[in-house]
């Protein structure tokens, strides 16, 4: 097996290319296609706080 030519790696390369060519590759149109099925799945949606970076010690 090619480590650059990974069969698994392209599989999901051909299948994000695919997602976006749906939206005509349009990033805005593909977030909120994501944000509609969210609402559909029924699951709760959890939004965390972005955690800071630690200080570091003096």
């Amino acid at each position: 097996m090619n480590m650059f030519k990974d069969p698994i790696v392209e599989e999901v390369r051909a299948a994000r290319q695919r997602h976006s060519a749906r939206f005509n590759h349009d990033l805005n149109a593909i977030v909120a296609d994501m944000r509609k099925r969210q609402q559909h799945m029924g699951r709760p949606v959890v939004s965390l706080t972005p955690k800071r970076p630690m200080k570091k010690a003096s």
